[in-house]
């Protein structure tokens, strides 16, 4: 245990979640509706179900705008739902990303499988798509001749460039021989080769309606189809396979007929700006023309004789300013030498090193002179300042406060009562003489005398 790293529920939970959207991914799932919420933030929330088992399920309000019914409980759907885990509470559940009725759910999946098949073999690869014409004179539409797509394609032609020649290859759009109708249609327009563009559609319609032109014949009659197809089927909500392997994919047939024709106003206004060009183009090569001949009349003049010898002239005096420039110059550049010697004779000349020791001895006489005055100054200083050490210890300054100073015959000072004798002959030295005395007694300060 104290080897296992104990896992916190948030960590495992993740963990769950992880594993299941990664390894189930998305799945297509059929049953019945229960506990269906809407909620205020646009969200749905429902339990999926069957004899034995139920799921929870949520279904968020950008992918819920797109389904078609009302959802309620009791409800038989198809959904395409990715597997995942609410982390908060643990709970397994599914985020719904399609929803459609049982029935018409079993034709999405059928949808679904021929599309990634198709798609696989090559059908919707982006290399095999062909160009529309720019200016397409003759327009093919492949629909039912009755139909409100038919009606919306001619009337917009009509209104934007009456001059498009539409033919129009009928076909039924709906029903069991809808396709073989459409494939033959569109195998005819491709013989004749009569036309520019096709335009292959219908009005809109649930997903049964359309199913025609999700079938794999119709694809492939599309796909080998040599002229141009624009795939104009439903309303701008619906898909089919036509659709993905169409050159051009069109929301409705309105706007099919929109892509293949301009205006007419624009094509003035086309033309217009084309006729601006035309003429700026000719003001310019007008101008070109102008500016070459003028070119070559300024190079005549300047071929003539009497301009080449102006210009031979003007050579001439350019270049002997030019020499009287450098030979000057070569004369300063020769004398320059000569100058430095001088200076250099100048400098090593006698009398400017005379100078210059005369002047450096006129320097060390202040110098000296400055010196001594120093030293002189310092040792009178020093003279004074020992004159006042020696007063400050000189005897005589004592003696004239009332002290004396004894000698014996020897001249020697008398420190002590042994250094002399009774009777002995001594002098005291007083501030203004001196005393000439005779030893009577000795006496110590203990008050004993001693007598030699």
């Amino acid at each position: 245990m104290a080897q296992q790293h104990i896992l916190q529920v948030s960590e495992l939970t993740k963990k769950v979640r992880f594993i299941l959207e990664s390894e189930l991914n998305y799945v297509w799932l059929s049953g019945e509706i229960s506990n269906f919420v809407a909620a205020s933030s646009g969200h749905w929330y429902l339990s999926l179900k069957d004899q034995k088992s139920q799921v929870k399920c949520a279904m968020f309000k950008g992918n819920n705008r797109r389904v078609r019914l009302q959802p309620k409980n009791g409800q038989q759907v198809l959904v395409k739902a990715k597997v995942s885990l609410y982390e908060p509470r643990g709970d397994f559940q599914l985020i719904i990303e399609l929803m459609e009725e049982a029935g018409e759910g079993l034709l999405r999946q059928q949808y679904e499988q021929l599309k990634q098949r198709l798609n696989a073999e090559g059908l919707f690869a982006l290399q095999h798509k062909k160009l529309l014409p720019a200016t397409p004179t003759t327009i093919g539409v492949v629909t039912s001749p009755s139909g409100a797509a038919v009606k919306d394609i001619i009337s917009v032609l009509k209104r934007r460039n009456p001059a498009i020649a539409i033919i129009i290859y009928p076909a039924l759009v709906q029903g069991e021989q809808a396709k073989q109708e459409i494939v033959s249609a569109i195998s005819l327009a491709n013989q004749r080769n009569e036309c520019d563009v096709l335009i292959v559609g219908r009005g809109g319609g649930s997903l049964e309606d359309l199913w025609s032109f999700n079938e794999e014949t119709v694809v492939k009659a599309i796909f080998n189809s040599t002229i141009p197809v624009i795939s104009a089927v439903g309303h701008e909500i619906d898909t089919t396979l036509s659709d993905y392997v169409a050159d051009v994919r069109a929301a409705t047939p309105s706007a099919a007929a929109e892509l293949v024709s301009q205006d007419s106003s624009e094509l003035r206004q086309r033309f217009s700006r084309l006729n601006h060009q035309l003429q700026q183009q000719a003001q310019r090569t007008l101008n070109n023309a102008k500016q070459g001949a003028l070119y070559l009349s300024h190079r005549l003049h300047q071929a003539h004789p009497e301009q080449i010898l102006r210009n031979h002239q003007q050579r001439a005096d350019e270049l002997s300013l030019r020499l009287t420039k450098a030979i000057l110059l070569k004369t300063q550049l020769a004398g320059f030498p000569l100058k430095q010697l001088a200076q250099r004779l100048q400098t090593a000349s006698p009398n400017t090193k005379l100078q210059q020791l005369m002047m450096q001895r006129q320097q060390l006489d202040k110098q000296l002179a400055s010196a001594a005055n120093n030293y002189l100054t310092h040792q009178q200083e020093r003279f004074v300042h020992l004159i006042e050490q020696l007063q400050l210890v000189s005897p005589l300054a004592t003696i004239a406060r009332g002290y004396s100073v004894s000698r014996n015959q020897q001249g020697k000072i008398i420190n002590s009562i042994k250094d002399v004798t009774v009777n002995e002959q001594i002098s005291v030295q007083l501030s203004d003489g001196r005393i000439h005395a005779q030893v009577a007694a000795k006496e110590q300060l203990s008050g004993t005398l001693t007598d030699s």
